[in-house]
C-alpha cells in the first residue's frame, strides 16, 4: 500500500533535511580546509567535529525517512 499524503510528505521533509546537513557539512569541510591551510587548526577541528556531527544526524535522519516507507513511522493526525 502507498503511503498517505501526510506520510509522503513527511518522508520529502526528512530527506531534504538529511540533503541539506549534508551540503552544509561539505561547505563546512571546505571551510576547515582553508582555515587548516593558515594555520587556525584548532578552529579547523572544531568545525571538523562539527561536521562529524551532522553526518551522524544526516544518517538518522535519512533512517527515519526509511522508516516512513516502510510504514514503521506514520505521521499521526492532529
Amino acid at each position: 500500500m502507498g503511503l498517505t499524503k501526510p506520510n509522503q510528505e513527511l518522508r520529502r521533509d526528512l530527506k531534504q533535511a538529511a540533503a541539506i546537513l549534508k551540503w552544509s557539512g561539505v561547505d563546512l569541510f571546505k571551510v576547515a580546509v582553508r582555515l587548516s591551510e593558515v594555520g587556525l587548526e584548532t578552529e579547523a577541528r572544531e568545525l571538523l567535529r562539527m561536521t562529524n556531527s551532522y553526518q551522524e544526524i544526516e544518517d538518522r535522519l535519512t533512517a527515519y525517512s526509511n522508516e516512513v516507507k516502510q510504514g514503521r513511522i506514520v505521521r499521526a493526525k492532529l
